[in-house]
């Protein structure tokens, strides 16, 4: 489907008539976030659209927090934490229909005067991986699922009670429950409309296996283009519960008794102009391509080595437990939910969905590991052996998903598919932004101690 966004010359006519007054200037950080500027319309016409605005290099430097981290190589204090230009990427030029006579444009981030692009920006980490599969032909197509879990607490009210003792939305799990989601048709139809406002397709809503957790699904389109989508409707979900007294979560496991959230991501390659997907061979095992065998092979094989850019927090594995819809096994199945990658389509929609991603992931960092992956199965023409037929869960054969982050570092500290894909100053910069989340970890006493230890030892 074609992109529904706003040409210059509409964002002129609307600024010129009072409609738009604002733009928002934006760009992914490391946590996935938007984070930029509020620009007055005119001024944004003046000088923004075809030049850029400036801020602080220290947004691709900092924990979820906005404490600057040590140890990155790009910036840090000796540097004196300078500047870098955000340069609007036009094509993603949109009205936000959820704030009043507001737009919306992401940008890409290049060295203070336009010397360069900032390589460990996330966008730009991504478009690599996609000039990557267009050298070879090919162009990624991305789908995702993601899920979150709303509250009848407001953000205020949720900070207040320390995010302990929330209230559901729903009193039972409401998976593609119709009567319980019409209770919460109030915010997710404004959710759905306001996406598909902002020019971004929505497929539908459903219901999903926990107590107030929903999945809305958009339609899918070139990587970074989804990742473009996903990030924006994660903030405008936010936004959107946040006007009404809601809040919600993309925490990947926001509480143990509960499953967790998911951003169950789906590749699959097409010619180099986009039009006819390469994945299906009537005649091939399991009706795949050989191209479709070998990207498989390469998802089977480094996913466990780049689990860093699917499970980017210390929460991130708690998400992965058995019989939970979470996968713990990095194994392939012809539509068996209990792997971590499941194929599933047919023809022109044949495709593997890599169930290992939380919902708390980085979507630009996670479609680079999953397209770094599979062209490293297309490069070294890697068969991804036999399907998985049963339980993954309890069967001990197959390799696991790494159940921490310390693992999950070590995995991508020593992984020469990840070195090779992004770079020495790329996986250094993720590297080192994984290793301070696990620091951070270690300097907090947690609930759980105080109730195990505290009278007791």
């Amino acid at each position: 489907m074609d992109r529904v966004t706003l040409e210059l010359d509409e964002l002129r006519s609307m600024i010129r008539d009072g409609s738009v007054d604002t733009v928002l200037v934006a760009f992914p950080d490391l946590q996935g976030r938007l984070v930029g500027k509020r620009v007055m319309g005119q001024y944004f016409l003046d000088v923004v659209a075809e030049g850029s605005v400036e801020a602080c290099n220290y947004l691709l430097a900092v924990d979820v927090e906005m404490n600057p981290l040590p140890g990155f190589k790009t910036f840090n204090w000796d540097q004196g934490y300078g500047d870098f230009s955000a340069v609007p990427d036009l094509s993603t030029l949109r009205i936000v229909p959820w704030i009043d006579r507001t737009a919306l444009v992401l940008c890409d981030l290049v060295e203070e005067g336009g010397k360069g692009p900032i390589e460990v920006s996330p966008r730009r980490i991504l478009k690599r991986q996609e000039e990557r599969a267009a050298d070879l032909g090919f162009t990624v197509k991305i789908g995702a699922e993601l899920e979150f879990f709303l509250f009848k607490d407001s953000y205020a009210e949720a900070a207040e009670k320390r995010y302990h003792g929330l209230t559901p939305h729903s009193d039972v799990v409401e998976d593609y429950h119709i009567l319980q989601t019409t209770r919460d048709e109030y915010l997710i139809r404004e959710i759905r409309n306001g996406l598909q406002a902002a020019g971004i397709p929505v497929e539908f809503s459903k219901g999903e296996a926990g107590k107030g957790q929903h999945e809305i699904n958009l339609v899918y389109a070139d990587a970074t283009e989804m990742a473009d989508r996903n990030t924006i409707y994660k903030n405008g979900a936010k936004e959107i519960a946040d006007k009404h007294g809601r809040s919600l979560t993309f925490m990947a496991k926001y509480a143990m008794d509960e499953v967790g959230s998911s951003c169950h991501v789906h590749s699959s390659l097409w010619d180099k102009r986009g039009r006819k997907s390469l994945m299906w061979d009537a005649k091939g095992a399991h009706n795949m391509s050989d191209t479709f065998r070998h990207w498989l092979g390469g998802l089977v094989h480094c996913s466990r080595e780049l689990t860093l850019l699917f499970a980017p927090t210390v929460n991130s594995y708690k998400r992965f437990q058995p019989d939970s819809w979470a996968p713990t096994a990095i194994a392939w199945g012809s539509d068996n939910r209990t792997c971590g990658l499941r194929l599933v389509g047919h023809g022109q929609g044949y495709r593997v969905e890599s169930r290992i991603p939380g919902a708390d992931v980085n979507s630009y960092l996670a479609f680079a590991g999953v397209i770094a992956a599979g062209l490293y199965g297309i490069e070294h023409q890697l068969e991804p052996g036999d399907p998985f037929v049963g339980n993954a869960y309890t069967d001990t054969d197959v390799e696991r998903i790494p159940s921490t982050l310390v693992e999950a570092i070590e995995l991508f500290r020593t992984s020469e598919v990840a070195l090779e894909a992004f770079g020495p100053e790329v996986h250094h910069h993720l590297l080192n932004h994984a290793q301070q989340e696990w620091l951070a970890f270690n300097r907090a006493v947690t609930d759980w101690e105080l109730r195990r230890n505290f009278e007791q030892l």
